[in-house]
């Protein structure tokens, strides 16, 4: 089955575009269990609830806002939070290419398969190779859904993978913790625990390979559904349909000034933004436009569900 486009937009950096789709690389592996009403098998969804009164409110009368001090909170209105929303680009705009070894993994959050469009193979595969042979990373900003993400663009054999991160000030640091320190007194092995160390290290040094390694409790879960299937234990659950959401498709190609780029065009920042003004159709703004990826409702409304279940 043919993987869908869930965004479309360009790669920039300096002069240079690349039309790109950004395609799920990952899908949930959790057993997903959903709430009935046991008496007529009907969906249990969730209401809008006062927890102070108990009592169903109308979403007419919902407001948001945020908690600065404990039990203050300030509001804000939808015409504000709208006006604070980043301006979608449909560009993943490189800022800077640092070494790869020096991202730690708890930034990266989730990653997104990116692939050529429009005639971009060719330049593609250019930054896909440069970057695997420096061993560097590209550090982007990306719009998507309405929400900016910082992003690292890696090299993974013949893709390139875009890979949300979490933003700095979302990773605790880990001075607080009760960790030996490198290198401290009384903390270094001595030579014959290092060396049986690393014997057990190469005796249980394999192949990376993610198929030998199963959710046990999903299985088991599985198991249990499918045994009870065949037996015919199974209830009839009507659920609502819902739309398929829209994804926008119209993208600008600009690989053509790779060349320019590679002929004296200045890198940067300010580079990009002048490129994409000289650029087809600059006689014109772009204006703004809406979030290309969106999840489907009925998948959104399920886990908001789950979320307050939780709860």
């Amino acid at each position: 089955m043919a993987s869908r486009t869930i965004w479309k937009g360009a790669i920039s950096f300096g002069l240079v575009h690349i039309p790109v789709g950004l395609h799920t690389a990952t899908t949930e592996s959790g057993v997903d269990f959903d709430w009935l009403d046991k008496r007529s098998m009907d969906p249990v969804g969730y209401k809008r609830i006062n927890k102070r009164t108990g009592k169903e409110i109308d979403k007419d009368n919902i407001v948001k806002g945020v908690e600065y001090e404990d039990g203050q909170y300030v509001i804000i209105s939808p015409e504000e939070i709208a006006d604070a929303y980043p301006r979608t680009t449909q560009t993943i705009e490189i800022q800077q290419f640092v070494d790869a070894a020096g991202v730690s993994f708890v930034y990266l959050e989730r990653p997104y398969y990116v692939a050529p469009i429009n005639k971009g193979h060719k330049v593609y595969a250019l930054l896909r190779d440069t970057l695997a042979k420096t061993g560097k990373i590209g550090i982007a900003k990306v719009v998507i859904q309405t929400k900016q993400h910082l992003a690292a663009l890696i090299p993974s054999g013949d893709a390139l993978v875009l890979n949300l991160m979490r933003w700095g000030d979302e990773v605790r640091s880990h001075d607080d913790l009760d960790l030996p320190k490198a290198g401290a007194k009384g903390m270094s092995p001595s030579a014959s625990e290092l060396k049986m160390a690393r014997m057990l290290v190469e005796d249980m040094t394999g192949e990376w390979d993610p198929e030998q390694f199963k959710d046990e409790f999903k299985a088991a879960v599985m198991e249990l559904v499918e045994k009870k299937a065949r037996a015919g234990k199974t209830e009839t659950v009507i659920t609502p349909q819902e739309e398929a959401p829209a994804y926008a498709d119209n993208v600008i190609d600009l690989t053509e000034l790779l060349q320019r780029s590679l002929k004296g065009g200045k890198a940067g920042g300010k580079a990009s933004s002048a490129g994409a003004k000289s650029g087809p159709g600059s006689g014109k703004k772009a204006a703004p436009r809406k979030v290309a990826a969106k999840k489907a409702p009925a998948k959104a409304a399920k886990a908001a569900g789950r979320a307050r279940k939780a709860a």
